[in-house]
């Protein structure tokens, strides 16, 4: 076969020409010849058994008939006309009807000769009929692919407008496959078929389209999805283990003084045994050779500051500079702060470097930065300016990366001869197998317990007609001293209706909560930036006791004498929105609540959601179940949704052939690295490709 046969453009495949080759381009991305080969049908009728007339059932299921037409006429009706024929076996009589198309299915069927037809049927009176039967002359039936199981493959309203029926597609598939011979190239290597019992690539091929029976289908299923996560995970480990050979990092072989009086005389809490774990994998990762590039998960209130810093004094030990980027500034600020006060005893220079920072400021930040005095800096995109040089940039911090774009994070690098080394952190957490497709080019370390004296927030779900109880308990809190969050969703498309939500919610809170003896803030996203940040300041002083807000709260803000949130219409928010605005509350040593309010019509997701939220605390747990109701795409947010644009794989549901895929990728590449052994020649020559055309779909990182 001609190598470069799939790359031929659709409108050249007998049956397509050029006008249906624009329509398959507009409406499903289809141009060549492998775009269609990929096309994969969405589920399959089963062609297998024949039915007599006299056996038919009036339960809306596809059937297959072998019968004649004897009779055909048009009825009137209110509007237009339909063609009716009467068709026949040995056993009855029923009607075959068609709305439109009439001339052409006139002039085509022929009366008398044996059809086998197949469709929906319904039952009018005594009579069975069947709407726009798919319809081949018997003689054809036989004679073409034996397809036991029929391919029912994506479409839209446009190409059955035009008439690119199913039926077409499928010819034009198994037209495809006629021309191809069936010789497509083999991509895996012998020692992996025979391992994990694969079939062909050409076996698979023709029955994911075509399949002879479920069994066949199953095996052509698991080959073509293992093959696309092997290929996908081949990519992700080789970069990782290319970047690791090539890019020589600054190897921090002092644990020097900083570092050790910090952890002897200066941490405020005794580490947790999981910031000791991470401590000690990032502390391995400085002291190699090559350039860290960790991403370091760790839920709301894990403690990821304090291993950040650790992080930052091994490399202010070994004479570097260290530098942390937050994506906005109340949360570069909130970290400045935050280092500040941990430094205090120290003899070090920190500072924050954001948009608002004084033209006097930044001139002597600049200079104290290019001459060494200045050891950390924290701030926001602001760091990525180009007048922001380093003298010795080690190691560079980023804060909630899914907020910043990959350009973005390859700027920092350029900001020294040597890259420095990346730590990537987010309180996001990401379910393992997403993390094994998004971030499977980075190392990746977890805080997965709480530090000791926290107490686990509780949860319970609350419907309207509680609303009294819920203020009483409010009313307790308060008088115990403790300040309180009750959060409005916020929905884009519906602002006029959200505000009027979030102004009926507060005027009943004034009424229920009268001044003097309890003041309110309220901040939502129509407020200019000083209105909201005089609001937040006063709550933060402890001014007002209640804050209203629309979701602008959902990251960063820390009042640890805030010990309740309520969370208004819980129904309206996901699950990782649900987890974020609960882990605002819980951040002292008290106990804290969270209380989901919501109306009594609820649907499935929406319970499963709610359940999951009074019954876990646990951030992976829940992002597990987000993956399962909402899908990666989601999951990670518009910008990045695109990236797992998988043809057959799905990483939520097929995370076991995940895992052997990405196993038997690292097994390859610890034993032939570069792909050099006969044996790996087929890996290698479909990787290049792969590579060369840039159809490894996630390209990620």
């Amino acid at each position: 076969m001609n190598p470069n046969f799939l790359q031929t453009p659709i409108a050249y495949l007998k049956g397509v020409g050029p006008n249906r080759a624009d329509t398959l381009k507009s409406e499903l991305g289809i141009e060549t010849y492998r775009d269609l080969l990929h096309l994969f049908p969405n589920r399959y009728l089963d062609r297998t058994s024949y039915y007599k007339i006299n056996q038919l059932q009036p339960s809306g299921a596809d059937v297959q008939i072998v019968g004649k037409i004897i009779h055909l006429k048009t009825v009137e009706q209110k509007r237009g006309k339909r063609l009716v024929a009467s068709f026949v076996d040995e056993t009855g009589q029923m009607e075959l009807v068609w709305f439109r198309g009439h001339k052409w299915i006139r002039e085509n069927l022929k009366l008398n000769e044996p059809y086998v037809v197949f469709g929906r049927v319904s039952k009018y009176g005594s009579t069975f009929s069947m709407p726009h039967p798919e319809m081949e002359l018997l003689r054809n039936h036989e004679q073409g692919l034996k397809i036991a199981m029929q391919p029912i493959y994506p479409s839209t309203e446009k190409l059955s407008g035009k008439g690119i029926t199913n039926r077409v597609v499928s010819n034009m598939v198994q037209q495809l496959i006629l021309e191809s011979k069936g010789n497509f190239p083999e991509p895996l290597s012998r020692p992996i078929l025979e391992e994990l019992k694969l079939i062909s690539k050409a076996d698979a091929l023709f029955n994911i389209h075509f399949p002879k029976n479920q069994e066949l289908l199953a095996k052509a299923q698991f080959r073509l999805k293992f093959e696309e996560l092997f290929f996908v995970q081949l990519q992700l480990i080789s970069k990782k283990l290319l970047r690791k050979q090539k890019i020589k990092g600054m190897p921090f072989g002092e644990v020097g003084e900083h570092f050790t009086e910090f952890f002897e005389n200066h941490l405020p809490f005794d580490l947790t045994d999981a910031q000791k774990r991470v401590i000690k994998e990032i502390r391995n990762d400085l002291g190699s050779n090559a350039q860290m590039n960790r991403l370091l998960q760790g839920d709301v209130g894990s403690g990821k500051t304090i291993v950040a810093l650790m992080c930052m004094l091994l490399a202010i030990d070994n004479g570097f500079q260290a530098c942390l980027m937050a994506p906005t500034e109340i949360l570069a600020t909130q970290h400045y702060n935050g280092l500040k006060e941990l430094l205090q005893p120290m003899d070090l220079k920190i500072a924050l470097l954001t948009g608002s920072t004084k033209k006097s400021e930044r001139t002597l930040l600049h200079n104290q930065l290019e001459n060494g005095n200045l050891n950390i800096l924290v701030g926001t995109h602001a760091l990525l300016e180009d007048k922001v040089q380093f003298k010795n940039l080690g190691l560079a911090i980023v804060d909630e990366q899914h907020r910043f774009g990959v350009a973005q994070r390859s700027k920092l690098w350029h900001k020294n001869n040597t890259p420095p080394h990346i730590l990537v952190m987010t309180a996001t957490p990401i379910p393992r197998t997403l993390a094994m497709s998004l971030y499977g080019d980075l190392d990746i370390s977890v805080i997965d317990e709480l530090p000791p004296g926290r107490k686990p927030i509780k949860t319970v779900h609350r419907f309207d007609g509680n609303r009294l109880k819920v203020f009483r308990f409010i009313k307790d809190e308060i008088a115990k001293g403790r300040q309180i969050y009750i959060v409005y969703p916020l929905i884009q498309e519906s602002e006029a209706m959200d505000y009027k939500d979030l102004m009926d919610g507060y005027e009943s809170i004034v009424r229920d909560f009268p001044q003097p003896e309890y003041q309110i803030s309220i901040v939502h996203g129509q407020m200019k930036p000083a209105d909201k940040d005089y609001e937040m300041e006063r709550f933060l002083k402890g001014e007002t006791q209640i804050m209203i807000a629309t979701t602008v709260i959902e990251v960063g803000v820390n009042v640890p004498n805030a010990s309740v949130m309520i969370i208004e219409s819980a129904e309206r928010f996901g699950l990782s929105q649900l987890h974020q605005l609960r882990g605002r509350v819980g951040r002292g040593a008290e106990q804290s609540f969270c209380i989901l309010m919501t109306g009594n019509k609820l649907s499935e997701d929406a319970k499963t959601r709610l359940q999951t939220m009074v019954g876990t605390n646990d951030g992976f747990e829940i992002a597990e179940v987000d993956l399962k109701l909402r899908g990666p795409g989601d999951l990670m947010g518009t910008q990045q949704s695109g990236m797992l644009n998988l043809k057959i794989a799905d990483i939520v549901k097929d995370n076991q052939i995940l895992k052997t895929a990405r196993y038997h990728a690292i097994q390859l590449l610890k034993n032939d690295p570069r792909l050099e052994k006969e044996e790996n020649a087929p890996i290698l020559r479909a990787f290049s490709k792969m590579m060369a055309n840039k159809t490894i779909w996630n390209y990620i990182s």
